[in-house]
């Protein structure tokens, strides 16, 4: 067959590499890179009070580029390379041409496609997690948590549900409801209870400074989130395009479905909240966006609009053991708890057919709803004990890892800034501070010549 001159295989594209799927994929890559930075970046530093916006939007950027590092140093490998054990691959580089220049287990694109998609996974992980832990955590402890987190406790949950371990031909986690949402979750929950509350005055009293960019940072998470469930099958094909339709339905969904919740009970229509809702829906449809119908995905819209909202508005604020601990952005409802959701409710609305598109090589898979109408009931009934299984699991280890990782971090350094600081803000901790217009708290020098002694030159002090 005789093909354009632009598609046929050369030594810069091989026979065996798709271009469209690679160029997808390296777009998707991108998205997901901008719900980061500058989405993520964004969205703290203006969801935060003014004197912690500098904080707040730089441990997002320096996480970032600390988990790039690490990545391709040691964490990729130990996620997705050769098993070493049930939970985890044998550590090493991601570094070698030969090595990133190969296939991919995972589609018709190159390793290198696969290796930078995955960290644009792990680095929105960490940054999520940070959301629990801003406007108090010791800047020098988060230097350190960053990579210790993610070699002892990301990997695991990567390895073992995406990589070769025990979970990972059994669950069903189309992008990361588990690995992703749940574990940052539980795990900047269990951070921000080892790090401490912030200042009482700002636990009181913690208004964004910035509404306006908040929602531009809002805005980048949502639309950034085509690339997030649209890249996961690494290819541009049916999958992807019906993972982005449902993402897209079950967001605007949730966030409808949380505004109108306010409006019943506050009597006002919370721009906040109109973030929260779109989170949890984000979060929600992400480990089945491309494995359920469009009408199981309006109703996980429903359902994370509410369940979160419930979690977060009500049963926050009765509970003494949600109060103990301080989390800032309220990530384990809308993360933790909306991943948990997603993660159930695709193990009941998964279809059997699209199970069979995305994961071609198990035979088992089906949601609980279909398993009735197919006369597989015990398949539908174990596939919802590994779906909890997964769930106990990555909650169990994160909130052990996230522990022990703090209480060494904390025989090294402190882990919560000491009140002074807490008392200032950025300027304490950066000497930065954000929005400072010119000579905005600054003392101004005198103009220079009111510290000068008029002189004449030498010929004008003659005598004639």
């Amino acid at each position: 067959m005789n093909f354009p001159q632009g598609l046929n295989p050369d030594e810069g594209s091989p026979e065996w590499m798709n271009k469209a799927d690679s160029a997808w994929q390296l777009t998707a890559t991108t998205m997901v890179c901008l719900q980061s930075v500058p989405g993520l970046v964004i969205l703290y530093g203006s969801m935060v009070k003014k004197k912690w916006a500098v904080n707040s939007a730089f441990m997002a950027f320096y996480a970032f580029a600390a988990v790039l590092v690490c990545w391709v140093l040691l964490a990729h490998q130990m996620s997705f390379g050769a098993k070493m054990s049930p939970l985890l691959g044998r550590p090493g580089s991601a570094l070698s041409e030969k090595l990133l220049l190969g296939r991919s287990r995972r589609g018709l694109v190159p390793v290198a496609d696969f290796v930078f998609y995955q960290f644009a996974f792990a680095a929105i992980t960490v940054i999520l997690l940070a959301g629990s832990l801003l406007g108090r955590m010791n800047f020098y402890a988060w230097m350190l948590f960053v990579p210790l987190w993610l070699f002892f406790s990301y990997t695991v949950g990567a390895s073992t549900i995406w990589g070769d371990g025990f979970l990972e031909r059994r669950i069903i986690d189309y992008a990361g409801g588990y690995v992703i949402h749940l574990s940052s979750g539980v795990a900047g929950f269990t951070a921000a209870y080892w790090v401490g509350p912030r200042h009482s005055h700002d636990r009181q009293n913690f208004p964004p400074n910035n509404i306006i960019h908040m929602l531009g940072g809002a805005g980048f998470l949502w639309l950034g989130w085509t690339g997030f469930n649209g890249g996961s099958p690494f290819a541009a094909g049916l999958v992807a395009s019906l993972a982005i339709f449902n993402t897209h339905l079950c967001t605007a969904t949730s966030l409808l479905v949380w505004v109108s919740l306010d409006m019943v009970f506050y009597r006002k229509s919370s721009v906040i909240g109109a973030v929260q809702g779109m989170i949890t829906g984000l979060v929600c449809i992400t480990p089945g966006a491309g494995i359920v119908e469009p009408w199981a995905a309006l109703l996980m819209g429903v359902m994370s609009g509410s369940i979160p909202w419930y979690t977060m508005m009500v049963l926050h604020r009765r509970s003494a053991f949600f109060q103990s601990v301080d989390d800032t952005l309220a990530v384990f409802h809308t993360h933790a708890v909306a991943g948990l959701l997603g993660g159930i409710l695709s193990g009941i609305f998964a279809k059997p057919a699209l199970l069979k598109l995305m994961y071609p090589d198990t035979t088992y898979h089906t949601g609980l709803i279909y398993s009735f109408s197919g006369g597989r009931h015990a398949d539908g009934f174990k596939q919802m004990g590994i779906q909890l299984l997964g769930a106990a699991f990555i909650t169990a280890w994160n909130a052990g890892a996230t522990s022990l990782i703090c209480i060494l971090i904390s025989r090294i350094v402190d882990l919560r800034m000491k009140e002074d600081a807490l008392e200032i803000g950025d300027d304490a901790v950066h000497g930065e501070e954000a929005y400072a217009l010119w000579g905005d708290g600054e003392r101004m020098p005198k103009p220079l010549r009111l510290h000068m002694h008029p002189r004449l030159p030498y010929f004008c002090r003659q005598r004639f």
